[in-house]
């Protein structure tokens, strides 16, 4: 104890003074950036110390050795994590991976199948109505065109009938003479004019 109090450059009296207040000792604070070289060190030249070659040799081959078993234990470390990441991925993990694809495959597979029916249902009622539009379409097109055919058989009837009728009065040479007998005893004069409502309002005088 007193052997170490001797060794201490604080004064005793400092040390075995009562602590009732805050001791406070000046500090030396460091030099800054600017501050000139010292006096006691303006001459001084720094030299390196001497290596000794045997030293540094054995200092090499350490650092060889040492960087190899950094090399080797960081590669261990290394393929021990990435073996336990594929172990979860193939592992439990991955069972639990495949196994909610499986399902949400085996859903979205009901769920398309579902709405293939849905599609087809639709599908062909649309085919249905289609199909059932177009026969009636061609049924009317038939009645249609039926019905124009009995409309042009009716007319070219009607014309046959109104043309045989009219063959009654044609002038052929059994009735030439007679035709023009029955001229000549019953003159027309055609030669009149009409008013605006028709009527005849003047005939000339056959000569």
């Amino acid at each position: 104890m007193l052997q170490a109090v001797c060794r201490s450059r604080t004064p005793v009296v400092r040390l075995l003074s009562p602590r009732a207040a805050v001791q406070v000792e000046t500090v030396r604070g460091r030099k800054s950036r600017t501050d000139p070289k010292a006096k006691s060190k303006a001459g001084r030249i720094k030299t390196p110390p001497p290596v000794d070659p045997v030293e540094m040799v054995v200092l090499k081959e350490r650092y060889t050795e040492y960087s190899l078993i950094m090399r080797a234990l960081r590669m261990q470390f290394k393929e021990e994590m990435l073996r336990k990441r594929y172990e979860e991925e193939t592992g439990s993990l991955a069972e639990e991976r495949a196994k909610q694809e499986a399902d949400e495959h085996r859903s979205l597979m009901a769920w398309n199948d579902a709405e293939n029916l849905r599609l087809r249902k639709i599908r062909e009622l649309r085919v249905q109505k289609e199909t059932e539009a177009a026969e009636q379409k061609k049924t009317e097109e038939a009645i249609l065109r039926q019905q124009e055919l009995e409309d042009y058989i009716k007319e070219k009837e009607r014309e046959i009938l109104q043309l045989q009728e009219e063959a009654k009065n044609f002038i052929t040479l059994e009735n030439l003479d007679q035709r023009i007998e029955e001229a000549l005893d019953n003159p027309k004069n055609y030669n009149f004019a009409i008013d605006k409502e028709g009527r005849k309002v003047k005939r000339t005088v056959l000569q």
